[in-house]
């Protein structure tokens, strides 16, 4: 069976002023932490990755960018004039966005071991990821005193370097144990990680740890702990049954309330008698996730 490519594989490269970004961002999102690691990035080595447009549109001799939105806003921001682009066969947004695969924090940690193994200096490559040296060799040394089996486990996830900090005062059985409880509850969060060592038999942490705080936890606050935790192991579970469903109901009603206000009769008459619902729909309309 054939598989159509999603874009064409040679990039290209474009006039900025020809591209239509498909998200209208908010002044806010200059300073989030997510578009200063992009410019720091850009800045330092370059683009990388290409942005992903639409064929062009014959009448205007427009695309559509289809991702890489904080990408495009940083190039404006360093007033470059051309950028190269993969230029989507398909184009729906929501079904390219469905193929394009984030980095795991374990595929950026084999990528930072490479740079620095090729004797990339750490504090340019601090630089171009935008933390400080010592955040960088934490992430260089993310899979120290982690078993393979657990790293298998996390190797297409994203966490945080102290989720490992966490693991590694355990012994590998309760590692593979742990993790597995923290993707089924889809939780791999600093809290619940140190919430799970601290849950965690003395025998099964590795020699010469000791739980945080464990003099001042009882016997049966763990217990009580370890029940609370298998009761909200369910209910993960139980969300993650109808989470498809509910992502679906969600886009159809965003849909539909998008081509609400798209019809001039409706927009006069919310403005007119209803002006704090058609607020309401309109931050409905124009909510988007911070992404590349």
């Amino acid at each position: 069976m054939a598989v159509s490519l999603a874009f064409i594989p040679k990039p290209l490269v474009l006039p900025i002023d020809r591209i239509l970004p498909s998200k209208i961002w908010p002044d806010a999102v200059l300073e989030t932490k997510k578009f200063k690691l992009i410019l720091a990035s850009i800045r330092e080595v370059d683009l990388i990755e290409p942005l992903a447009v639409g064929a062009v549109d014959r009448k205007t001799g427009h695309h559509l960018l289809l991702d890489g939105h904080l990408r495009l806003l940083v190039l404006k921001e360093l007033q470059r004039t051309e950028v190269p682009c993969l230029v989507a066969s398909d184009d729906e947004s929501y079904t390219y966005n469905n193929r394009v695969n984030r980095l795991a924090t374990i595929q950026e940690h084999y990528m930072i071991r490479r740079a620095l193994e090729r004797g990339v200096a750490p504090d340019r490559l601090a630089r171009a990821l935008c933390v400080d040296t010592a955040q960088l060799m934490r992430k260089a040394n993310l899979l120290n005193g982690i078993c393979a089996e657990a790293a298998e486990l996390l190797k297409e996830r994203q966490f945080s370097t102290e989720v490992s900090t966490a693991l590694r005062q355990m012994k590998p059985t309760r590692q593979i144990e742990c993790v597995e409880l923290m993707i089924a509850a889809n939780t791999l969060t600093v809290p619940y990680a140190r919430a799970l060592l601290m849950a965690t038999p003395v025998e099964m942490l590795v020699a010469g740890q000791r739980r945080r705080l464990e003099k001042a936890v009882s016997q049966e606050q763990v217990d009580r702990m370890e029940h609370e935790m298998a009761n909200l192991q369910d209910q993960y579970k139980l969300a993650e049954q109808t989470y498809g469903e509910d992502i679906l109901n969600l886009v159809v009603a965003r849909g539909y309330i998008g081509k609400l206000i798209d019809n001039p009769q409706v927009m006069r008459y919310l403005r007119k008698y209803h002006e704090e619902v058609l607020e309401q729909f309109q931050n409905i309309v124009q909510s988007v996730s911070i992404e590349g």
